[in-house]
């Protein structure tokens, strides 16, 4: 378990079931509150504009055939750290939102943990 992330309430926002269930398997073992997961865009904005308590988010870039930069321009109106989740890799992002923290697909657990504490500003020593 890693203790800098135990505790902390992360949304994901994820239209692959499969993959939904594997990061909130990844997040429950590093001690992490999952918020949804959320399967598309109308409920991920919700959950990013409603949650009284967000530390963190997991974005997939394509969720259900919608890009998911609406739900991050919430978040960082709300100063919410997140990680962009995507196949394609930090390339496949339109060029305001290369340097943003992303995991490409497929991931790793230590992916995972290290792309959201890089977002959270949590030392990785």
């Amino acid at each position: 378990m890693t203790k800098a992330l135990q505790g902390r309430r992360v949304l994901i926002i994820e239209d692959e079931s499969l993959v939904a269930m594997l990061l909130e398997t990844i997040l429950d073992d590093m001690g992490c509150e999952v918020i949804g997961p959320d399967s598309n865009i109308d409920d991920g904005l919700k959950s990013a504009t409603t949650e009284a308590v967000l530390d963190a988010a997991l974005l997939d870039v394509n969720v259900a055939g919608r890009e998911v930069f609406p739900v991050a321009d919430a978040l960082k109106a709300r100063g919410v750290p997140f990680v962009f989740s995507t196949g394609y890799g930090e390339a496949g992002l339109p060029e305001h939102w290369r340097g943003h923290p992303t995991i490409q697909k497929p991931f790793t657990e230590g992916a995972i943990r290290d792309a959201l504490m890089k977002a959270m500003n949590i030392s990785l020593a």
